[in-house]
């Protein structure tokens, strides 16, 4: 995975902290737990406040749609 996978970053995320609220997270632990993930191989210096924000969401939805 890599930064434009958002919906991907977003599910693992879900599973790997599923007692967490997405709307709660801030961007700087955000950035820091992708950059964690075992499959993510991005680079560091490609992130973007943007695409932070679209993981996010995505996360977001997720939780919506499991609720």
């Amino acid at each position: 995975m890599n930064w434009k996978d958002s919906r991907d970053i977003a599910i693992e995320l879900h599973n790997l902290f599923p007692d967490v609220d997405p709307k709660t997270v801030r961007l700087t632990d955000l950035y820091q737990w992708v950059l964690d993930l075992n499959d993510f191989d991005g680079k560091p210096d490609h992130s973007s406040e943007k695409i932070l924000e679209a993981i996010l969401l995505c996360w977001m939805k997720l939780e919506k749609s499991n609720s």
